[in-house]
Order: C-alpha cells, then sequence, then structure tokens
C-alpha cells in the first residue's frame, strides 16, 4: 500500500521497510557508504550479470547446456545463501531441477527450442503453486508440506515456454499481509531474507526472495506477486526491473490470493529486455480467471518488439511533484533522472498524482480485509493442504505462537476473519472508493496532461531490518495509485544512495505494458544504473 499513508492507519499490503534511518549518513548519493568488511563475500561466478539472451547463445553454441547453468545457479545459492552472505531468499529449490534441464537439453539436440526461454532457470515466489515435489505455502508454517494438485497457469506457461523451474523464493509471510507490525522478508517457514547491497536493510516486500535472487545472480529472472508494492518495491530496493502489470494480464488461478481487485504476478530481472521477455511468455486468456477476458486482443506474445534505445524522443511525462523536494536521498537522483529523460527527447511536467490517491489508502485496506477472507477460503477449500480456512489457519498459528509468531502477531488475519461476505454493502462502496476512483484519477492526470506515462520515485533506500519493532518508512513511495487502479507499473535502476539502489516508477493506463516498457527501456539503455551488489556489511556510520 501507500507506505506512508498506510503506518498511520496501522495498515498494510505487501510492503517495505524498517526503522534505521540513513540521516547521519553522508548526504553524497554518489559517496561510497561506510561499512564494516563483509568476511563472507561471494566467490567469483561464471554467470555473473548473464541475461537471456547471453545464456541462450552460450547453449546455440554448445559452450553451456541448460544443465550446466542450472548446476551453476544451484551452486550459487549454495555458496550465496545458504553459505557465505546467507542471504536466504530461497526457501527450496526443486529436486528436479537438473531432471528438467536434462530433458530441455536432448529437445535442443532434436532440433526443437521452444522460445527465447528454453533452458532458462527461473525462480517462483512461494504463494504460487507448482505440481511438483516442491511445496507452496506463502512462507507460513500453517501450509507446511502443502504440494500443490496442479500448477499455477503462469508457471504451466512457463514450462510451456521451456523454462526450468528452479525453486521457490522466500517472502513476507501471507504476502506482508499478516500483522500490522510485520518485518518485510521475514516468514514462519522461511526466517529473514537480506538486502544483498547491506546485509542489514531490509529487502523490502513481499517479494523479498525473488528480488533478492535476481539481484545477487541467483537465477536469469524471477517471479514476484503484487498487490500493493509488492513486486515494483523489493524490485528498486534491490537494483532490478519489476513489471507489475494490468490486473488481468496474467492469470491469478494457482495463487495464494490477498485481493482480486489487486493481485497480479509479474516479472523481475536485471534487464527490461528479460522483464519483457518474461511478461510474454506469462501473458494469456485462463478461463480459471475470469478477469484475463479483459485482455484479450491486448495481450502481446512478444514485449520486446516494443524496445527501442530512442524512445523517449517526442514523449511527454508527468513526473509526480511531492517526490521532487524534500530531505530523501531519493530526490536528487529523481532530479538526476528527470533531466536524463529531457535529453533523450522527452518533455517532462509536474503532476499532482498522490494528492488525488492518498485519501484513498483506508478504503483500500478495506477491499483488501473483506478479499482477502474470502479469496483465502476459496483456494483453501480446493488446494488440499493442511489447513482449510482461514479461521484454520489463526487457530494453527494461535497454537504453534512461539514457532509463527515470535517478533509479530496476526491482527490483520483476525480482522479479515471478523468480516462479512463480498456482498457487504461496505465493501462494495471500499471498491467503488479505491479501485474506481483511483482509476479515474489517474485517467484524469494522463488525459488532461497528455500524457504518456508518469514517473516518480518507486521507493527510498531501504532502511534496516528492524524484527522488534517491524517495518517502518521514510521518504517517497509510488506503488498506491498503480496498485488501486490495477494499471501497470515498471521500476528500473535510477541510482544509488549510500550504496542503497532507488527504482525509478514507469506507470501508465491500462494495458499499455508495452508502451511503458518503450520509456522503461529508453531510460535504462541511457542511465546504465544498474550495479551488482557486493554483499556488504552493516552500516557503522
Amino acid at each position: 500500500m501507500n507506505r506512508r499513508l498506510f503506518l498511520r492507519t496501522g495498515s498494510l499490503a505487501g510492503l517495505a521497510v524498517s526503522t534505521l534511518s540513513l540521516s547521519a549518513c553522508s548526504r553524497d548519493t554518489a559517496a561510497t557508504p561506510p561499512h564494516t568488511a563483509d568476511e563472507a563475500a561471494a566467490p567469483p561466478f561464471e554467470l555473473h550479470e548473464a541475461t537471456i539472451a547471453s545464456l541462450q547463445e552460450k547453449m546455440s553454441s554448445g559452450q553451456l547446456t541448460a544443465r550446466r547453468i542450472t548446476e551453476l545457479y544451484l551452486k550459487r545459492i549454495e555458496d550465496v545463501d545458504r553459505n557465505g552472505p546467507k542471504l536466504n531468499s530461497v526457501i527450496e529449490v526443486n529436486p528436479d531441477a537438473l531432471t528438467l534441464a536434462d530433458q530441455l537439453d536432448q529437445e535442443r539436440k532434436a532440433g526443437k527450442v521452444r522460445g527465447p526461454l528454453h533452458g532458462i532457470p527461473v525462480l517462483v515466489k512461494d504463494n504460487i503453486d507448482t505440481a511438483d515435489k516442491q511445496q507452496t505455502t506463502a512462507g507460513s508454517l500453517a501450509l507446511a508440506g502443502h504440494r500443490a494438485r496442479q500448477d499455477a497457469f503462469i508457471v504451466k506457461k512457463l514450462r510451456e515456454a521451456g523454462a526450468v523451474v528452479l525453486g521457490k523464493t522466500n517472502l513476507s509471510e501471507w504476502a506482508n499481509f499478516r500483522s500490522t507490525r510485520s518485518t518485510s522478508g521475514w516468514s514462519s517457514r522461511g526466517s529473514q531474507t537480506k538486502n544483498p547491497y547491506i546485509l542489514d536493510r531490509t529487502p523490502s516486500g513481499s517479494s523479498s526472495g525473488s528480488g533478492v535472487a535476481v539481484a545477487a545472480n541467483l537465477c536469469a529472472v524471477a517471479i514476484g506477486t503484487e498487490t500493493d508494492g509488492s513486486v515494483v518495491s523489493p524490485a528498486s530496493c534491490n537494483g532490478i526491473v519489476g513489471i507489475k502489470p494490468t490486473v488481468g494480464l496474467l492469470s491469478r488461478a494457482g495463487i495464494i490470493p490477498i485481493s482480486s481487485t489487486q493481485d497480479t504476478a509479474g516479472p523481475m530481472a536485471r534487464t527490461v529486455r528479460d522483464a519483457a521477455v518474461l511478461l510474454g511468455a506469462l501473458a494469456g486468456v485462463d478461463t480459471a480467471d475470469a478477469v484475463t477476458q479483459e485482455s484479450q486482443g491486448k495481450a502481446q506474445p512478444d514485449y520486446t518488439k516494443f524496445l527501442d534505445p530512442n524512445g523517449l524522443r517526442g514523449k511527454r511525462l508527468g513526473v509526480e511533484k511531492g517526490h521532487l523536494t524534500g530531505s530523501s536521498d531519493a530526490v536528487p537522483l529523481l532530479r538526476q533522472a528527470v533531466e536524463l529523460l529531457r535529453a533523450q527527447g522527452a518533455t517532462v511536467v509536474e503532476v499532482e498524482v498522490e494528492k488525488l490517491t492518498d485519501p484513498l489508502g483506508e478504503a483500500e485496506y478495506d477491499v483488501l480485509l473483506y478479499e482477502f477472507k474470502d479469496g483465502v477460503n476459496k483456494y483453501l477449500a480446493t488446494a488440499g493442504a493442511p489447513v482449510k480456512t482461514l479461521a484454520d489457519v489463526i487457530a494453527f498459528n494461535s497454537r504453534n505462537k512461539a514457532k509463527v509468531m515470535p517478533f509479530f502477531q496476526q491482527e490483520i488475519l483476525e480482522a479479515s476473519q471478523k468480516l462479512e461476505g463480498l456482498d457487504s454493502p461496505k465493501y462494495q462502496a471500499a471498491r467503488r472508493k479505491s479501485h474506481d476512483g483511483a482509476r479515474a484519477a489517474l485517467d484524469k492526470v494522463l488525459r488532461t496532461g497528455r500524457l504518456d506515462g508518469l514517473v516518480a520515485v518507486t521507493s527510498g533506500p531501504a532502511t534496516g531490518i528492524d524484527l522488534i519493532n517491524g517495518d517502518s518508512w521514510k521518504g517517497p513511495g509510488f506503488s498506491s495509485p498503480a496498485a488501486m487502479a490495477g494499471y501497470p507499473h515498471i521500476t528500473v535502476p535510477m541510482g544509488q544512495a549510500h550504496g542503497l539502489p532507488v527504482g525509478l516508477s514507469f506507470v501508465g493506463g491500462a494495458y499499455q505494458e508495452g508502451p511503458l516498457l518503450t520509456l522503461a527501456y529508453a531510460y535504462e539503455q541511457a542511465a546504465k544504473k544498474r550495479a551488482a551488489p557486493e554483499f556488504r556489511g552493516p552500516f557503522v556510520g
């Protein structure tokens, strides 16, 4: 959600970050941060910053096989995630990953290459069903041991594209919709994920593991999910590209839900091109998710056709006025980004989107509370999981409080359980206010300004992990407008503050993923702000 509003109202929905402030550090955002040397640095890695295209080239030439690539990523997970910096981003690896890679190598030898993802290892967030030996738990011990009966629709699409499902990533438990005082990146099953740039900083959430794994080169690309901020915020805080698509572009069938109005899966990658490749592979109409019918004729099988390094020329963009001032270290980065956008041929004008959408936050929270109970009960009723209802989850957590709730409680689960069904007038009114209101606000700003898109700070630099007090937030963030409206949102690295990444948001109207990718790619190619993490030790200055 909009963090500033949600922290005021004692609410959350899949975001970051926590309490230690960077204010005592130098204001020079380009400066190397003061830190202790990390004694568990990662060893050199053969596939460092590899792209889908570079991996395909190596497989086509015979230099590497899908099996060897998979072996290298599994070794990287062992070296960096389980040992060394111990990032704790991968909750489990797929025991069949090498077998899948072997099968895809055999297909390649027989002359069959399914497409750009053939043989490419992909990590999947642990709230997405995979019908294999892996569990699907949303990070919750209440779902420990649950193995899905069938693949989520997007996992089926992933397999059809020839990807290797490498493993599952850790997340903020229940996609960070459990407690008003939670810590992003922590789950009772997976424990705490760390930010690979500075290890005591939050990875943000709820797609914490996916963001960290991509940033730390534990996979080629990964899949996250978002209700409000859960793809774009961890992408921003971990220095990668994240796409939160239009709700309806990707099926939600087989994904443990929060909100039928706002939920969507989304690609997470180190480059805009790789994110575009993954987006095209995942998109498609699914009879099990009615909202995907709206994408008929709008989804693109290949989003890379929109990638133009000169794509900013002649474009008109609106920058969120409120993000251009203030004490946040993200402000000078945004100002630099705006100047670069202008240098690349775009016209940039100031707009005030948050002034229109921030007042909708309480209604948004009500929508999520109502829809969470409805969605989780429907999922659990047919999942074959050890718990069958949200009430069962709450009871399990209460019985196992020492393991499940050592740091924070389950106030959100309990609040959701108390609510009536989706025929409630209060729910209907809240949905109209938040969803319809956000759409109307964004449409008006885009239309009256004759804008090709909106730009803003995705989220400020990551603050410290704080298991005692939970997440807090200082600085700008721009996830909520697009989240409430169900509109697309792409974040791209725009620099670092004290060694911590900050992302630049591109937001547009429904099913405008293609045009937004044009803007994001042109900015990425001109800015070149992606920098791999160095696993620095904690801040000391």
